[in-house]
C-alpha cells in the first residue's frame, strides 16, 4: 500500500490576463479561478486561446498585461521549471530511445537531483498508473493508453502539483480516448492533484470536469459545472458549441407571466416559458435535437410544426434525421434507433417540443451566422 503525504492542493488565478501576438489577440481580459483540487476544463474552438492560457500559466509565455497566481503568489516573473506545474502535451513526446525509467527519470536526472528522492517518486507514480512491471519497456513496446500513463507520470516525478494538460487524449484512437476519459480523472483525483484541461470536444470536457470554462476568440463566455451549462448555456454560441442545436428566429407577439408566444419570422408559431422578454422584441430559439420529436400524425397545437423528412442517417444507436418545415426552416432531430422505425426520407411529419425545452436569446446585432461563427 503506497503512502501518500496530504498536502494542501493549490490554487490558480488568472487576472485580467492579456496576450497579443503580433496583431492577433489570443487572450483578451481572461479571469479565472481554478480551485485548489479542482480538475477544470476549458474548452473552444480551434484559435480560442485554450493552449495560450496553458503556456501563460506554465511560464512558456508572458502575458502583455494581468497576472497570473499561484497559491496566491503573483508568478509573472517566476521561471517555469519553479512553478511546480507539470505539463502533458497531445503528443506526448517521449523519447523512443529511452526506456519508460529513462522517460520518467529524465527530468528530475537532467537538472541532478538526488536519484534516491526521484526514484522514490517515480516508483510511486509508475504504480499508481499500475505500469511498474513496465519499466524497462520502451515506448514502442506500449500501447497508446499506456505511453498517455507514461507521459502523465513524467509530467509529475518532479513533484508538480498543478498539472496543465494540453488535448492529453487528442492523438489516440476513438475507443482508447473514450475508455481514457475516465481513468484520466481518476488518476488526478487519486494523485490529488489540481488539473486544468484543454479539449475542444465538449463530451470530453463533460465528463472529465468539476467545472468547465467556454472560450471564444481569447474572452471567457461562461464557467460552471457541467449540468448548469448545459441546463443554463447563457449565450448563442456556447448552446451552440455543446451540441447540435436548431435556431429559429422570431418575434415576441404576446406573453404572460410565465409564458411567451413567439411568431417565426418564415411562418409558424411557437409557445415558450424561458428567457421572457417584452413584446416586438426580436429573439432567437434555440432547441437541441435531442429535444424535439416528431409523429406521422399532427399531435396537439402548441409547438407543432410541419414538414417532411429530407434525410436520415444511421448513428451509433440512434437516427439523425434532417427534416425541411412547410415554412422553409431546416432542422435536425436525433431519436434512438427502433427496430419498429417506420421512418423513411420524403414521409410528411409533424415536428413537436415542449415551451419548457425552448431557450431564448435576443437577436444578436451581427446576426446570426456571426453569432455562432468561432471567428
Amino acid at each position: 500500500m503506497i503512502c501518500r503525504v496530504v498536502m494542501p492542493l493549490p490554487e490558480v488565478k488568472l487576472e485580467d490576463v492579456m496576450k497579443k501576438y503580433g496583431s492577433i489577440v489570443a487572450l483578451d481580459g481572461v479571469n479565472l479561478h481554478v480551485a485548489d483540487g479542482e480538475y477544470f476544463t476549458i474548452v473552444g474552438p480551434t484559435g480560442a486561446g485554450k493552449t495560450t492560457t496553458l503556456m501563460v500559466i506554465a511560464g512558456l509565455v508572458k502575458p502583455d498585461h494581468g497576472s497570473v497566481c499561484i497559491d496566491g503568489r503573483v508568478v509573472n516573473d517566476v521561471l517555469p521549471e519553479e512553478r511546480n506545474v507539470g505539463f502533458m502535451f497531445q503528443s506526448f513526446d517521449l523519447f523512443p530511445h529511452l526506456s519508460v525509467w529513462d522517460n520518467v527519470t529524465y527530468g528530475p536526472f537532467v537538472r541532478g537531483w538526488n536519484p534516491e528522492v526521484y526514484g522514490k517518486s517515480a516508483r510511486e507514480m509508475l504504480e499508481l498508473v499500475h505500469l511498474a512491471g513496465r519499466f524497462d519497456a520502451f515506448p514502442r513496446e506500449l500501447s497508446g493508453g499506456m505511453q498517455q500513463r507514461i507521459a502523465l507520470v513524467r509530467a509529475l516525478t518532479s513533484g508538480a502539483r498543478i498539472l496543465l494538460l494540453d488535448e492529453p487524449l487528442g492523438s489516440l484512437d476513438a475507443k482508447i480516448r473514450v475508455e481514457l476519459r475516465y481513468e484520466l480523472r481518476s488518476l488526478v483525483k487519486d494523485l490529488r492533484l489540481t488539473a486544468i484541461h484543454v479539449t475542444h470536444d465538449m463530451e470530453e470536457a463533460m465528463i472529465v470536469s468539476d467545472r468547465i470554462a467556454i472560450l471564444r476568440k481569447g474572452r471567457i463566455l461562461q464557467v460552471g459545472t457541467p449540468h448548469e451549462v448545459y441546463s443554463n448555456p447563457t449565450s448563442l454560441f456556447v448552446i451552440n458549441f455543446m451540441g447540435e442545436t436548431n435556431f429559429l428566429e422570431g418575434i415576441v407577439k404576446n406573453r404572460g407571466e410565465n409564458w411567451a408566444n413567439i411568431e417565426l419570422r418564415n411562418g409558424g408559431n411557437v409557445r415558450v416559458t424561458n428567457g421572457m422578454m417584452g413584446v416586438e422584441k426580436d429573439v432567437v430559439l434555440a432547441i437541441r435535437s435531442e429535444d424535439l420529436f416528431f409523429n406521422k400524425r399532427r399531435v396537439g397545437e402548441t409547438n407543432s410544426l410541419s414538414g417532411y423528412i429530407e434525410g436520415s442517417k444511421f448513428i451509433s444507436g440512434y437516427i439523425r434525421y434532417e427534416v425541411r418545415l412547410d415554412n422553409g426552416e431546416h432542422i435536425i432531430l436525433r431519436r434512438l434507433a427502433s427496430r419498429n422505425d417506420s421512418f423513411k426520407v420524403s414521409d410528411r411529419v409533424t415536428v413537436n417540443f415542449s415551451p419548457e425545452k425552448v431557450l431564448v436569446y435576443p437577436c444578436p446585432e451581427g446576426g446570426l451566422e456571426r453569432a455562432l461563427s468561432p471567428d
